[in-house]
């Protein structure tokens, strides 16, 4: 592979994007084979994911808030545009663990809007910088490997929208989560053991975040020292 600092080789600096990589790998094999354990396993009251849903929001007072399903496997999200909770099949008709844990954590995003949760609305403000930053950021890069000037430098620096993005996610993703676990245990959806499984379930999904996060991190950090090499 061609690289505009080392020639025909192998660039040292992707050694720090390895425990990324790493930890990406568990990420997957965890919320993979988590999700799969739990969906086999149905909850004792029989709720469907929809119903859950319906229970926590209402509960809530978001009775505007309305629940579809969407296709895709755990394409599940809240969409705060148009104030709905989109459930996958999976999760919409399951009663397992994993289909109202799922269905509890969006709604948990629900309730993050309907409260003003500073941290979601500081993402969701984000959005269009990181949609314009993300497009630009490697065309500048690219151009700072084959040209002197400026373009890495700014480059990085819209690519730092992303990570900062993606950091952000972190504290909503896990709030959401807590919010759940709280809500199906004080509306009596689960008991005991099993809001401990719920939670095991929402970690493994949120692991997927964390692992997203540390390789935009750490992506930042290689190339800032590509641009130190360069400046040397």
């Amino acid at each position: 592979m061609y690289s505009p600092y080392y020639g025909f080789g192998f660039d040292p600096t992707l050694i720090i994007l390895l425990p990324a990589i790493l930890f990406t790998m568990y990420a997957q094999f965890k919320v993979t084979s988590t999700t799969s354990r739990y969906f086999r396993v149905n909850s004792s009251r029989g709720y469907t994911g929809e119903q859950v849903a319906r229970k926590i929001l209402d509960s809530n007072g978001l009775y505007k808030v309305s629940v579809e399903m969407v296709r895709g496997r755990l394409s599940d999200h809240y969409d705060p545009r148009s104030n709905v909770v989109r459930l996958s099949q999976d999760v919409y008709y399951g009663t397992s663990i994993t289909s109202i844990a799922v269905a509890a954590h969006e709604c948990g995003h629900a309730i993050q809007h309907a409260k003003g949760y500073a941290p979601l609305n500081f993402r969701s403000a984000l959005v269009p910088v990181v949609n314009f930053a993300s497009n630009m950021s490697w065309f500048l890069i690219i151009l700072g490997f084959m040209f002197r000037g400026p373009f890495l430098q700014i480059g990085i620096l819209l690519f730092s929208a992303s990570v900062l993005f993606q950091l952000v996610t972190l504290p909503v993703e896990f709030n959401a989560s807590n919010r759940a676990i709280v809500q199906m245990t004080n509306l009596g959806i689960v008991d005991g053991k099993e809001s401990g499984q719920s939670r095991k379930v929402l970690t493994a999904a949120a692991l997927t975040y964390v692992a997203a996060a540390l390789t935009s991190v750490l992506q930042l950090l290689r190339l800032l020292a590509i641009a130190n090499r360069n400046n040397d």
